[in-house]
């Protein structure tokens, strides 16, 4: 089964790109963040002609999440509990069912956070928090579980070109980067990081001064396994060349392989 997680920062911009990438990876399930439309305004016609079920969790030009599933999605929900006020859709989980079990996949977009010392950094910590227990309630499910998407999070140094750069931005905060670990510490793993300890890594590269070019990019984009998925996991992927794509996202596909029939 391979699993895909992409930002696409605009799914009506990039829908083109998303047919040329899933008819070149086939990938079984394609999670998508900040898809800035209401669940009305998807492109679902074009999305189910490739061959997916789509479910949806949007928002009116913010935010919103997606599974795209060549299997039927079952036990879907919308909306990270914990806060019955949060209006922003930034996570969607359901069920695959296949012929070696099920497999629970959640799409996430985590708060960017910034500016530090605001209410968005608070918020961003909160729903760290609230991510953190639910994961945990997941985890005691016992089933291969893949938490993956945008996490607004760089775990390490070697997560980015320039650690340096990112000391004020909350994406790199020592309290963001705790929380991550706090997720890890529930017994997940970070696909990519299980298959490989090389640095230069990246999943964002900014759109100014050159970015991509110099390859000045941080890795904020994460597959977060259960013991049961890392189990069965063969290999993971980033696919930095759809990032040199014609008006692309600043965010690019993030795969992984697992053993599941």
């Amino acid at each position: 089964m391979r699993i895909v997680t992409w930002n696409v920062n605009s799914i009506k911009q990039r829908l083109d790109h998303l047919g040329t990438f899933v008819k070149s990876a086939d990938p079984d399930v394609v999670c998508l963040q900040e898809l800035k439309c209401v669940d009305e305004a998807f492109p679902r016609a074009e999305v189910e002609a490739l061959g997916y079920n789509v479910v949806t969790h949007g928002q009116k030009a913010y935010n919103g999440v997606a599974i795209l599933s060549k299997r039927p999605l079952e036990d879907v929900r919308r909306g990270l509990p914990g806060d019955e006020s949060d209006e922003q859709a930034r996570y969607l989980e359901g069920v695959i069912s296949t012929s070696t079990g099920a497999v629970r996949v959640a799409s996430i977009y985590l708060p960017n956070g910034n500016p530090i010392g605001t209410p968005k950094f608070d918020y961003k910590l909160a729903w760290m928090d609230r991510l953190r227990i639910h994961a945990r309630s997941l985890m005691a499910l016992e089933e291969p579980l893949v938490l993956c998407g945008d996490y607004n999070v760089i775990p390490e140094p070697e997560d980015a070109y320039d650690p340096v750069a990112w000391t004020k931005d909350a994406l790199f905060q020592p309290e963001s980067r705790a929380k991550f670990r706090e997720l890890l510490n529930l017994g997940l793993v970070d696909a990519v990081r299980a298959c490989s300890d090389q640095p230069g890594l990246y999943s964002f590269w900014d759109y100014q001064a050159g970015a991509f070019q110099r390859n000045n990019g941080i890795r904020i984009d994460h597959l977060l396994l259960s013991s049961q998925a890392q189990d069965r996991l063969r290999t993971t992927s980033i696919r930095k060349e759809v990032r040199g794509w014609d008006k692309p996202s600043d965010h690019v596909p993030v795969m992984v392989d697992l053993d599941i029939e």
